[in-house]
Parts: structure tokens; sequence; C-alpha cells
């Protein structure tokens, strides 16, 4: 069965500076249908104005991915991680044991448009660790692999049996993806918009839960960018 969350029915906050659309309850927002999905526990969409941002502030034990789309956000952490991510880059932090970091808009003039993702962890009390990786062209046209259990492809290794896959493809591409027997999945539209293959549609913001199907397919309606998650 596949389920669509429809980007309008999301939760929404509005700080000013800080415009986010909550698909799993988050902070104020708060629906006991859509608390989480499997391990996948928070999917944030934010855009951020120039030279705004997070101060400093912490978390715990929650594995934690930075996914952007338009502008570069910069972060420094208490692990001495940091570094500015642009769009076909990936940011990974574990918070584990406990991690204070910032988050800012890099630019004073560009917007910033970015998914922030939490997964839960597969245990309490890792090591904080963060990490960042290119995506490049490997995306483009095809299911690139970008977070995993094993660290598998080239991908960033996070302590849960989880994938995450990200690709860019233009209008009438499609692709399909395959699930082993017990998993699960989360397809999740960031740009453009896609048809799944019993005619339902998926416009930038939707998303949709996977659950026992052998497999899912979408092909692109406009040049769309999607995440898709792989799940226990």
């Amino acid at each position: 069965m596949i389920t669509i969350r429809k980007g309008v029915d999301r939760g929404h906050a509005n700080h000013g500076w800080l415009d986010a659309r909550h698909t799993f309850s988050f902070a104020n927002y708060y629906h006991p249908d859509h608390v989480s999905y499997r391990a996948l526990r928070v999917m944030n969409e934010d855009r951020i104005n120039p030279g705004a941002g997070f101060p400093p502030h912490s978390h715990q034990d929650m594995e934690i991915i930075t996914y952007v789309l338009e502008g570069a956000v910069a972060h420094k952490d208490s692990t001495g991680g940091g570094g500015v991510i642009k769009p076909g880059m990936v940011q990974y932090m574990s918070a584990g044991t406990g991690v204070t970091h910032s988050e800012f808009n890099a630019s004073e003039t560009d917007m910033l448009h970015l998914y922030q993702i939490w997964i839960l962890p597969d245990a309490n009390g890792h090591e904080p660790r963060y990490e960042e990786r290119k995506i490049g062209a490997a995306r483009d046209g095809a299911l690139a692999l970008v977070a995993s259990g094993d660290g598998r492809e080239g991908s960033i290794r996070i302590h849960q049996d989880a994938d995450l896959y990200a690709s860019v493809i233009k209008e009438g591409e499609a692709l399909t993806h395959k699930f082993a027997p017990g998993r699960f999945g989360w397809l999740q539209v960031a740009k453009g918009g896609v048809e799944l293959p019993e005619g339902s549609i998926m416009q930038a913001g939707d998303g949709a839960k996977i659950d026992g199907e052998e497999a899912v397919s979408f092909k692109a309606l406009a040049d769309s960018e999607i995440l898709l998650f792989d799940l226990p």
C-alpha cells in the first residue's frame, strides 16, 4: 500500500526568518497520526532568510541528515565538524551521547532551502560524529545511495539499518526501486512532481509511505528531485 501525505497538510511554522514545513510532529506541531514512520522521525522542509539560522543548540541520540536544495548552509559543532554544504552535497551528524551545533544561511543575499531529516538510531549512546559527502552527478537520472547502515557504495555510514537515496530526474524519466522482504519505504518529492503507476500524482512537498510493496516506481512529470528511504 502506498499512502500519500500531501505537502499542504503538513505542519507549518513561520518565524519570520524561518519558514518550516513539518511532515511529522515536531516542536509545536503535533499530529497523532503523523509522529514518525518506522525509523524516520523528522522530515522538515526549511526556508531560511539570508544570514539567519539556528544558534548553538544541543541534540542527543539522533541521526541527522541535511540535504540542501538551494543556497548554502554553514555548520559548526562541538565535535570539531563543520563546513559549508551546497546542492549536490549531503551532511550527516550523529548526535549520539550529545552534541552542540549551529546552522546558518551562509549567504547574506540568497535564501537557503533545505530538508533536515532525523532518523532514530539503532541504539543510544553512540559517539558523536560529523561527515559530509558530495553526491554530484551520481544522482542524475539514477537513485544514488547517500547514506546506509553499512556505508556501501561510498555512502555515509549511519547508525541504523536504513538506506537514503537521492535522485535528480528529467521530465519523462522513470525509476524503480525494489524492496527486500520485510522492508518499508518513504518517498519524498523535493522538487517537481512524479506519477505513480496507479495514476497517483505527487507534487513538491508530498511524501508517501510504502508498506507491503515489492517495489516502487515513479515517472517525472517535470524536472524533479526526490529522496527515497528504504527502512527496516
